[in-house]
């Protein structure tokens, strides 16, 4: 049995902990704050191959139980035209489909859980500096503190302090030229049939919007911005003149957008995007990055959660069958690096076009109009949900 340091009390951090103690080890969980994250973030759709990879660990249950059936996409242009309408990443064996839920929600959820089994969450360890010890590591926090253990994982997120640890040249985050906002409208009652995800690619931003079992809107946006902002700006895009900057681009549109946003009482403070194409190096004997930390990607891949999940699952797996820590980590690289790095790309190609100008988005409306007229014979993106992790086999 490894004791396993965890940076990072987030959904990875979180799904890794749980499908390491699965496995017989002790994982330890340390965040960064002080505090629970209840109440915090947007909402995200979790693909099938994330609820397939949940399944040998008893969770897919529990997140069917938060979230809603989003079976699937309706896409359109701004001038109101459909495209297309077709299924969000296929279903399951036993009929289950994509879920849309709270990310707050998601969170609390998994944290119970972990407690419930017995894992240790321990609050306001801010990772400072971690070492190998020829045996094992050696973690330090702000606080003072240290703890000890068999390996070190970084579930810490874009700004991961253990792939700095790992790699002090390691690349920094590649800026992807949107800003993401959302909300959550009430007393709108639009004609949509509930949980099938409506996405257009606006005149000036993307939008998309799906209606919840008990009729409120859930929606986001993607709004073109060329510099990476600083966060003193972001900080600033909050209030009226936030929610009238949506509307004045939304206005040019013909959906139902401006009401949607009206209807919002609180509108999420934008956050910009960012992914990362490679991160060369993952690892150290005793010391791996997973999540974001080691690949994020792209909002418009529709994968960051699952990724995680896969990720918390193949790790604990070789951590299960592989002798020594080393070598499990390096199987585990193996297994991973080649899969999230086609995410990535995915991710990065399905963004780009919501980040043009005025004759960039001439030319992407005809193109993506006579891509839907005549559709590949093979989903481009079918790679990416189709994946399945066979929990049970051994890992060689």
């Amino acid at each position: 049995m490894a004791k396993a340091l965890i940076a990072g009390g987030g959904i990875a951090g979180t799904i890794t902990a749980i499908a390491l103690h699965e496995t017989g080890h002790e994982p330890v969980i340390h965040e960064a704050y002080d505090r629970t994250a209840e109440g915090v973030g947007a909402f995200l759709t979790l693909a099938v191959n994330g609820l397939d990879a949940l399944t040998p660990l008893g969770l897919k249950g529990l997140v069917k139980d938060l979230g809603f059936d989003t079976p699937r996409i309706k896409m359109h242009l701004g001038n109101g035209r459909e495209l297309a309408d077709f299924a969000l990443g296929g279903q399951l064996e036993d009929g289950t489909v994509s879920q849309t839920v709270l990310r707050s929600d998601l969170y609390v959820a998994l944290r119970d859980e972990a407690v419930r089994r017995g894992i240790e969450v321990r609050y306001g360890k801010r990772l400072a500096d971690a070492r190998d010890t020829g045996g094992g590591v050696l973690a330090t926090f702000a606080d003072g503190s240290s703890s000890d253990g068999d390996l070190l994982i970084g579930a810490d997120g874009l700004r991961s302090r253990v792939r700095e640890i790992i790699d002090p040249r390691a690349p920094s985050p590649r800026y992807v030229p949107l800003l993401n906002t959302g909300g959550l409208a009430e007393g709108l009652r639009l004609d949509d049939e509930p949980g099938v995800m409506h996405m257009t690619f606006g005149k000036r931003l993307f939008f998309s919007h799906v209606v919840h079992p008990d009729g409120g809107v859930w929606w986001f946006a993607n709004v073109p911005r060329k510099q990476d902002p600083a966060q003193a700006e972001l900080a600033a895009m909050t209030g009226d003149a936030w929610r009238e900057d949506l509307i004045r681009r939304l206005a040019v549109d013909r959906t139902p957008a401006v009401e949607i946003v009206r209807a919002t009482r609180e509108i999420y403070r934008p956050w910009a995007t960012y992914d990362f194409p490679s991160v060369p190096t993952w690892r150290t004997d005793r010391m791996v990055v997973i999540g974001d930390a080691a690949h994020a990607t792209s909002p418009a891949a529709g994968q960051g959660a699952a990724m995680a999940i896969e990720d918390a699952v193949t790790l604990a797996r070789c951590l299960r069958d592989v002798p020594s820590i080393p070598k499990a980590l390096a199987v585990y690289e193996g297994l991973r690096r080649e899969r999230v790095e086609a995410v990535v790309e995915r991710g990065k190609r399905n963004g780009d076009a919501k980040a043009v100008g005025p004759v960039g988005r001439v030319i992407r409306d005809f193109f993506i109009a006579r891509a839907f007229k005549n559709p590949p014979s093979e989903d481009p993106n079918a790679f990416m949900w189709r994946h399945r992790i066979d929990w049970e086999a051994p890992v060689g």
